[in-house]
């Protein structure tokens, strides 16, 4: 048991990793890509040489973090099958479906299109140009959105159902996956990428003014970047009100994890800033936190758009309580009630196994219909107490509340940027300004981070909310090889970071060394 753990323990942090890495370069890619075609049309319609020198001068920067994030990408995926297995045949045939057609459309039409866009020039028609990097920044986001779709799924699993002569879940409704969590997850991450190329755009053009090079064409940069990434921002602010109102239908534990909040109660509050208490248990009476400042109705206006309305905590959602519409306390299951259930679906499939080895069909049909009963519980089966159900609470209260924190301050920061932008001179003699913008660039990057904590770690442990945890979705492989591959990709990616910074940094600081204007005109 012990080996057991220490697989899932490292499986889990070996997939984070690639994820976080991954997660460094696909937000650049969906934004720089909008940007470099926005670019490209004001170049196609003025025939300015200006708006050209600012197109190629992103496109290479754009070069440069998509093909890394591709390599990281391919290893992302390889990973369901050497170490989640077990989750790969469980509900392969479901969440194998919209990442094949990502590969088989979107991503061929992506990589096809960026090959015109880069050695294009002069090649082919400048519309047939401008249309291949339009088509690469639409191929870039028809692949988010299987990809996209596929975890949305992982949150919400619908769509499918369970064959036990198979004994995997298949897909009965394609368009199921389609979800209200798929739609906001889409737009969210899509729209947030924006809101980072954007805030990348103004700063690296602030470098550029801060070196007194080229300030005409970094002022251009920052007014398409800052409307770009503002239009972005605004947007994600949007779908993220959707989808806090998603969770609270379908992951209400995820909820109270974001709130580190235990007992709820109606016209309940959001806490602001404040610490939890690591002592606080859902059985004990400790305070839920150390210090706390609390915003009134806030979590009941997040979470049902109803400042009255009531919001369950941890350990009303463990004992099953939970407020109708009408404001009448009403019990639901239990996750002592949900665990025994569980555990009848288990049986109730290995009923069915032994009857069918055995020819036995009153039996067979007697087992199923029992795990068609129980299966809505069928996750739950694997533990053994209630406290396994239980997300990380310290990790997804302190990074949702990273993400807001810091997302209110780049709203702030785009409306500042764009404002100094149109001012004459303003952010050409302003130094503290353009070292804000500079950084701005890595805070945005833990911003989109803390975003990704919040969906991934909030629904642990769970591979497949509700249906599979993590412990029984690995394979079986040895604990030492898990722990070899995780520091080998440590290294990788490291490496392979900090060649896409030093390659970014050596592109930028060459063209503050020279006009980039003559030097992309000729």
């Amino acid at each position: 048991m012990d080996d057991l753990m220490t697989v899932v323990d490292w499986s889990r942090w070996q997939f984070a990793l690639t994820a976080i890495y991954h997660w460094l370069f696909v937000p650049l890619t969906l934004g720089l890509s909008l940007i470099v075609a926005v670019m490209e049309s004001l170049y196609l319609k003025t025939k300015s040489e200006k708006w050209l020198a600012a197109t190629k001068f992103w496109m290479t920067l754009f070069g440069i973090n998509f093909a890394i994030g591709v390599a990281t990408g391919l290893i992302l995926e390889f990973e369901f099958g050497t170490n989640w297995s077990n989750y790969s045949w469980f509900v392969g045939d479901i969440f194998g479906a919209p990442l094949a057609i990502e590969g088989l459309v979107a991503f061929f039409m992506e990589a096809t299109f960026v090959a015109v866009m880069f050695f294009g020039w002069g090649k082919v028609s400048p519309k047939f140009h401008l249309a291949s990097t339009w088509l690469t920044w639409l191929g870039a986001s028809i692949s988010a959105l299987w990809i996209l779709v596929a975890n949305a799924w992982m949150q919400y699993p619908v769509g499918m159902e369970f064959d036990p002569a198979q004994m995997r879940n298949v897909m009965d409704n394609f368009w199921a996956l389609f979800s209200g969590i798929a739609i906001n997850k889409y737009f969210h991450a899509v729209c947030s990428g924006w809101a980072l190329s954007g805030v990348f755009v103004i700063g690296v053009s602030c470098w550029l003014l801060y070196k007194k090079r080229n300030e005409a064409f970094a002022l251009r940069s920052i007014k398409v970047g800052g409307w770009i990434g503002l239009i972005g921002l605004l947007l994600t602010m949007w779908t993220g009100d959707g989808s806090a109102v998603e969770v609270t239908k379908h992951q209400p534990m995820k909820l109270a994890a974001m709130e580190g909040l235990y007992k709820g109660s109606t016209a309940q509050s959001i806490v602001a800033a404040g610490l939890v208490n690591p002592d606080k248990r859902w059985d004990n009476n400790e305070d839920e936190y150390l210090f706390a400042i609390e915003v009134p109705y806030g979590l009941s206006i997040l979470a049902k758009h109803d400042p009255n309305a009531f919001v369950p905590g941890i350990a009303d959602i463990i004992n099953g309580i939970d407020v109708n519409e009408m404001g009448d306390t009403v019990n639901t299951v239990s996750y002592a009630e949900r665990i025994r259930l569980g555990k009848l679906s288990h049986e109730a499939l290995r009923a069915y196994d032994i009857a069918r080895a055995n020819h036995d069909a009153a039996a067979m049909e007697k087992a199923e219909n029992d795990l068609r009963q129980y299966y809505p519980y069928f996750g739950y089966g694997y533990f053994n107490s209630v406290d396994e159900a239980i997300p990380p609470v310290a990790v997804t209260f302190y990074s949702f509340r990273v993400m807001v924190v810091l997302g209110s301050y780049f709203l702030l920061f785009f409306i500042v940027a764009l404002f100094a932008a149109y001012r004459k001179d303003w952010l050409q003699r302003i130094n503290w300004l353009q070292w804000v913008a500079i950084v701005s660039v890595p805070l945005m990057w833990i911003c989109s981070e803390a975003g990704w904590m919040v969906a991934e770690v909030g629904r642990q442990p769970w591979t497949v909310q509700d249906l599979l945890p993590t412990k029984a979705a690995i394979s079986e492989i040895s604990s030492a090889s898990v722990i070899t591959t995780f520091w080998l990709f440590a290294v990788i990616f490291t490496v392979l970071l900090v060649a896409e910074v030093s390659i970014m940094l050596r592109q930028i600081d060459k063209k503050s060394q020279k006009n980039l204007e003559i030097d992309n005109a000729h």
